[in-house]
C-alpha cells in the first residue's frame, strides 16, 4: 500500500466511525420514542421510516440467518394484502396492512443492526428503560392528577402513560423492568438504588395500567428471567445474592402494592380488575364466545374477512392474536405468524444460556417474546411496535451467533 493509499485509509476509518456512532444514536432515539404513542401517525413511525430507508441505502444486509425473519413477516402481511379482496369497503384495511408491513419491517432492521454489531443492545435497552420510565411517570402522574390536564395519560380511570390503550401502555414496560431487575442482581451494588428506584416507578406504571394482561406478564417473566438466571448461574454465592435481592424486590413492591391499595380510588378499581373472568368475558358474545365463533366462522374462510371488520360483526374486536391472525391475514397469515414465532422461540432458546456478551438481552428479550406470546390469547398484539423489536433482538443475537462460531472455526483452523 502506498503512503497516499495509506492515508486515505487513516482518514477513511474515523469517518466511518464517526458515522456508525450516530446511525446507533439515531437507533436509540427511535427506540426512544416508541415510548410516545398517542396518535397515530407517531413520531416513531415517521422517524423509523427515514431511518430504515436510509440505513439499507448505506449498506445495511440482510444475512442468510435472518433472512427466513423477512421471508415469514412478508408472508404474513401477503395474507393481509389477499385478505383485503374479502373486503365489500376497504376503509382503513390498506392502511392497517401498511402499517403491519412498516412493523415487520422495522423488525427486519433491528435483527440486521444487531447482527452488524453487539454494541448497539445496551444502546436499544437504554433507551427503552429511559422512554419506558417517563411514560411510566406519566401515567402515575396522569392517575393521581398531579396536574391540570394530565387526565389524557390515563383512559377509564386507568394509567395510560403516552399511549392510546392502557394494555399496550402496561406490557410495554415489562422488557425494561426485567433489565432493571437483571442489572440489580448481576451489576454493581452501588449502582443498584438508582435501578431499583426506576424498577419501581415501572412496576406502578404496570400496576396503574389495570391491565389484568400486563400483570400476568410481569409475574410470569420476572418468575422465568429469575429461573433462567439460577439455572445458567452454578456458584453458589451468586445463587444466594439473586435469591436474597430477589426476595428483597418482591418485599419492596408488595409493600409498595399494599401501599398503595389504601387509596380507596386504587383499591376500588383493583377489586374489579383483579377478577380472572370479567362480566364482558364469559356473557354472551363475550371475549369468550367471540374466540369460539370466530374460529368456526374463519375454518371456512382461508383468505381471512380483512383487517378490522371482525368488529363490525361482534360487539368489540378479536382479543386473541390466533383469531386476529386468521380474520386479518386469512390461513396463510396464521401459518407465517406461528411458524415465525415458534422459529423465534427456538433460536432464543437454543442460545440462551450461552456465555456470550449479548447473552443478557437476548435472554430478557425471548422471555418477553415468550409472555407476549402467552397473553396473545387474551389481546391483539400484531400491532405493538415494541414486539417487532423483541423479534428483532432475538433474530439478531441468533445472527450474532453464528457469526460468532464462524469465527471460532476460522481461527481454530
Amino acid at each position: 500500500m502506498s503512503a497516499v493509499d495509506a492515508s486515505h485509509v487513516r482518514v477513511a476509518q474515523p469517518q466511518r466511525l464517526t458515522l456508525r456512532l450516530i446511525g446507533s444514536a439515531a437507533v436509540a432515539f427511535g427506540v426512544f420514542l416508541s415510548g410516545f404513542v398517542i396518535d397515530e401517525p407517531a413520531p416513531y413511525e415517521l422517524w423509523m421510516a427515514g431511518l430504515v430507508g436510509l440505513w439499507f441505502i448505506l449498506g445495511l444486509k440482510i444475512s442468510r440467518t435472518t433472512a427466513p425473519l423477512l421471508v415469514l413477516l412478508l408472508t404474513f402481511n401477503v395474507g393481509g394484502m389477499l385478505s383485503l379482496t374479502q373486503m365489500r369497503d376497504l376503509a382503513d384495511g390498506p392502511m392497517y396492512i401498511a402499517v403491519s408491513t412498516f412493523l415487520a419491517l422495522t423488525s427486519i432492521f433491528y435483527a440486521a443492526i444487531i447482527e452488524d454489531s453487539h454494541k448497539r443492545l445496551p444502546l436499544i435497552f437504554k433507551a427503552w428503560t429511559f422512554a419506558a420510565v417517563i411514560t411510566s411517570l406519566l401515567g402515575i402522574l396522569g392517575y393521581f392528577q398531579a396536574f391540570p390536564g394530565s387526565e389524557v395519560f390515563t383512559l377509564y380511570d386507568r394509567a395510560k402513560g403516552a399511549f392510546q390503550d392502557p394494555n399496550v401502555f402496561g406490557p410495554f414496560l415489562v422488557p425494561p423492568a426485567l433489565y432493571l431487575i437483571h442489572g440489580i442482581l448481576v451489576g454493581n451494588l452501588r449502582t443498584s438504588p438508582i435501578k431499583a428506584c426506576e424498577l419501581l416507578i415501572l412496576a406502578l406504571g404496570i400496576f396503574l395500567s389495570f391491565s389484568r394482561a400486563a400483570w400476568g406478564l410481569f409475574a410470569f417473566a420476572v418468575v422465568v428471567l429469575i429461573f433462567v438466571m439460577l439455572l445458567k448461574e452454578r456458584s453458589g454465592a451468586f445463587r444466594l445474592r439473586v435469591l436474597i435481592l430477589s426476595l428483597m424486590a418482591i418485599i419492596m413492591m408488595v409493600a409498595s402494592l399494599l401501599i398503595a391499595l389504601q387509596i380507596p380510588k386504587v383499591s376500588q378499581l383493583f377489586s374489579a380488575r383483579a377478577q380472572l373472568v370479567q362480566e364482558y368475558d364469559g356473557e354472551h358474545l363475550g371475549r369468550f364466545d367471540r374466540h369460539r365463533i370466530g374460529f368456526q366462522m374463519m375454518m371456512e374462510r382461508p383468505l381471512g374477512i380483512g383487517p378490522l371488520v371482525f368488529g363490525t360483526i361482534f360487539p368489540e374486536d378479536e382479543h386473541n392474536i390466533w383469531l386476529k391472525s386468521l380474520t386479518t391475514y386469512g390461513w396463510l397469515g396464521f401459518v407465517s405468524y406461528v411458524g415465525m414465532l415458534c422459529w423465534t422461540l427456538y433460536l432464543g432458546f437454543r442460545n440462551m444460556l450461552l456465555d456470550r456478551p449479548w447473552q443478557p438481552f437476548l435472554m430478557v428479550a425471548w422471555i418477553s417474546v415468550l409472555g407476549h406470546a402467552a397473553i396473545g390469547n387474551v389481546i391483539d398484539i400484531d400491532h405493538w411496535r415494541h414486539v417487532y423489536l423483541l423479534f428483532g433482538i432475538v433474530w439478531g443475537c441468533a445472527a450474532l451467533e453464528v457469526r460468532h462460531k464462524h469465527s471460532s472455526r476460522r481461527i481454530n483452523t
